[in-house]
């Protein structure tokens, strides 16, 4: 037995050994308060005589609730939400009276109610003792995650051999960009990855490969593409509807549903995870039949509705319960913390952090990965085919603190952690298990536009249409997907239509996402062209093109397609497919393409607006209140990333670069269906793989080699 293996049972040994003594002392406690418990004969004994009474008692309760609760969850977990807490008081109290019958000498005793309160208060604490002691230990964490999936594997598994084709298991770092990721790998911030990467010297298993979104550089836009093969006709993460009078929000459960049932039209094809797949956290489900914390289903009432399941399922674990709401508190305090010493050190740029962000970002942080997480092993335990996960966490954060602040790193470090959980946890699965982690986009720095400026885009284009402009500039809400996850798991409505409406129809509306901001007139039911704005508003497309904040607008030239306005007069006709790209030419290769798909798009807005963009640092000026932003062109969030094992293909042919989430669908729709044999590692390269880490093409990046080994990592 290793060194390692001695260690966990000598801390397992520890923790048990310390919920007896606690438990032990609860009940004496117990004992003392309630007159119809007792754990002394009727003549009386002496204090050592009751403490052994009470241990004896004690440790028969543990061990009964240890060898009985699993039996019971598995059928606890069919009935309702309210019967179920009802059933728990009431086997519990009936676990405890018979933990008392089995005393020596009958000196044990409580009635049926007494016996319910004494269950119930030494469950907790025997609970939170265990929880508060396995807060910090992944193996502890580990082993109740998979007596949580038993019940899943066993169905799967009962009585048949162990699936020989290998498993693929996608994780999603949501906003992670690719120089992030190779950066925190570098840095020692991700050891798992860096690990994959070969950063410690040994053989590469994975492989690093960047991708560029389409225009509309978020979640909504490229996770629709990745899931379902088409993001057509998602030009932002809001936009509004013409021919609806709707305002589309891409984390609004229903416009997700309506998103999704769109592309499954469009397409024809259910999606990514129709064969044995599980889709967890994600806005869409890509045709899974497992489904739990995904948004497009979260507006469904009735049994089909699976949105929260994974709550469910997660917290019928008391000590899992206890585990997370530990770690939210902490989280919860740390933001403050971190916000409180932003604020006192003046650091620029800073975005308000106060109100109920706390809680949010500890929901995304802690609840969302720790559910998500089990999800995922429990599906890995399970042996389904194929398991698309998203992690928001880092998104999140990196919004508020910055992407490359000490906050967003911290959360990376977690992260890793968590990615190194499920790699140690595929080696116990019914079948091997191929790891990809890849992004949806990344994120780009600055300070927001309103920041900058004093006005919001909102006020700007109220300025060039000759309306009357606030005093004070309006806080807009962030686009943040965290927020309507929250929302959608405490059943609360997220709604964002009515707010963008003005109060009259010839007034514009205006929708921001990230740096990339829509402008249209709900009063004409047709997208305007450049001619019929400058007839109505002949200042407008001047103001807005001109703005030192504002790179590029787009608009519909009268039979002449797509124009691009820039600063001076500066325009080019994107049909004519010019040389000189003029205000598109600081914004890399490939923004001409992605404006002009855009522009086909039936509900493109009559204007669309990019901010500026600094190629040197990188950074743009988001018109949402984020200083870590995108949803737009500029910088590192047009530049997500691809980590894939080397048993599978390359993402990339004859060093083209890979473009569009759509064809990342495509990419992802291939590995599921390659198998290299049964070989194949859990994580890390199959012996005699080829090794990509010394053909270094445009997009595709290995590192030299590692063994692929993961080690235990404590929170």
């Amino acid at each position: 037995m290793g060194r390692g293996r001695w260690r966990a049972v000598g801390s397992a040994l520890w923790r048990s050994v310390a919920v007896w003594v606690v438990s032990t002392l609860t009940m004496l406690a117990l004992a003392g308060i309630l007159p119809d418990f007792q754990l002394q004969s009727a003549d009386g004994d002496s204090a050592t005589r009751i403490a052994v009474t009470a241990a004896l008692g004690a440790g028969a309760f543990g061990l009964l609730s240890a060898l009985v609760w699993p039996v019971l969850v598995r059928a606890l977990l069919l009935v309702p939400a309210l019967v179920l807490g009802l059933l728990a008081f009431f086997l519990n109290g009936s676990l405890l009276l018979l933990a008392l019958r089995l005393i020596p000498d009958g000196r044990g005793d409580a009635n049926a109610e007494t016996a319910v309160v004494v269950a119930a208060v030494m469950s907790a604490v025997a609970s939170a003792t265990g929880g508060a002691l396995a807060v910090r230990d992944d193996d502890a964490y580990r082993r109740r995650l998979y007596r949580l999936a038993d019940r899943r594997r066993g169905r799967l598994v009962e009585g048949l051999a162990g699936p020989t084709s290998p498993g693929t298991v996608f994780l999603q770092l949501d906003g992670v960009g690719h120089d992030v990721l190779r950066s925190a790998a570098e840095k020692g911030l991700m050891p798992t990855v860096a690990g994959w990467l070969g950063q410690d010297g040994g053989r590469a298993s994975h492989r690093l490969t960047p991708w560029r979104t389409d225009w509309s550089s978020q979640t909504g836009a490229s996770q629709l593409g990745i899931l379902h093969g088409s993001n057509e006709d998602v030009p932002a993460f809001r936009w509004y509807e013409k021919d609806t009078g709707e305002v589309m929000v891409s984390n609004r459960p229903a416009s997700a549903a309506e998103l999704q049932r769109r592309a499954i039209e469009r397409t024809g094809d259910g999606g990514l995870l129709t064969v044995d797949g599980a889709s967890r956290g994600n806005l869409f489900s890509g045709g899974a039949e497992q489904l739990a914390l995904v948004l497009s289903i979260a507006a469904r009432r009735g049994k089909e509705n699976r949105s929260r399941a994974g709550y469910f399922a997660y917290f019928s674990d008391p000590a899992n319960a206890v585990r997370t709401a530990l770690s939210f508190i902490a989280e919860v305090f740390r933001e403050i913390g971190e916000s409180t010493a932003a604020r006192l050190k003046r650091r620029r740029p800073r975005v308000n952090r106060g109100g109920l962000y706390p809680f949010i970002r500890a929901f995304a942080t802690v609840v969302e990965r720790d559910v998500v997480v089990a999800a995922v092993i429990g599906d890995m335990l399970a042996g389904r085919s194929s398991v698309y996960a998203d992690l928001v966490a880092y998104d999140e954060v990196a919004h508020h603190s910055g992407p490359v602040s000490g906050d967003a790193e911290k959360v990376l470090q977690r992260l890793d952690r968590s990615i190194a959980l499920i790699a140690k946890v595929a080696e116990h699965a019914p079948r091997a298990y191929r790891i990809v982690l890849l992004s949806d986009h990344g994120q780009s720095p600055g300070e927001t536009f309103r920041g900058r400026y004093g006005l919001t885009l909102g006020d700007l284009v109220r300025a060039g249409c000759g309306l009357p402009v606030p005093r004070k500039a309006q806080r807009t809400h962030s686009g943040a997907e965290a927020r309507s996850t929250a929302r959608a798991a405490l059943r609360r409505p997220v709604e964002e239509g009515a707010e963008h409406r003005p109060a009259r129809r010839a007034e514009p509306i205006v929708l921001a996402s990230g740096n990339l901001g829509l402008v249209s007139f709900p009063d004409v039911p047709h997208r305007m062209t450049r001619e019929e704005i400058d007839l109505r508003h002949p200042a407008l497309l001047p103001t807005l093109a001109n703005h030192p904040g504002v790179g590029f607008v787009l608009v519909r030239g009268e039979g002449r397609g797509p124009v691009v306005l820039g600063a001076r007069g500066a325009e080019i006709h994107l049909d004519e497919k010019p040389d000189d790209l003029g205000p598109l030419a600081d914004f890399g290769p490939g923004a001409a393409d992605a404006v002009r798909r855009t522009d086909g798009f039936p509900h493109t807005a009559d204007i669309m607006v990019n901010s500026w963009y600094d190629p040197q640092e990188g950074e743009v000026l988001a018109f949402e209140e984020q200083i870590g932003s995108h949803g737009g062109l500029g910088g590192a969030q047009g530049h997500p990333f691809l980590l894939s094992p080397l048993s599978l293909s390359a993402p990339l042919e004859n060093g083209r670069e890979l473009v569009g989430a759509e064809r990342v669908h495509d990419v992802l729709r291939r590995w599921l269906g390659e198998f290299r044999g049964p070989e194949i590692p859990l994580v890390g390269g199959a012996p005699g793989a080829p090794d990509d880490s010394r053909r270094e093409g445009p997009g595709d990046t290995a590192f030299a080699a590692t063994d692929g080994s993961v080690q235990d990592k404590t929170h």
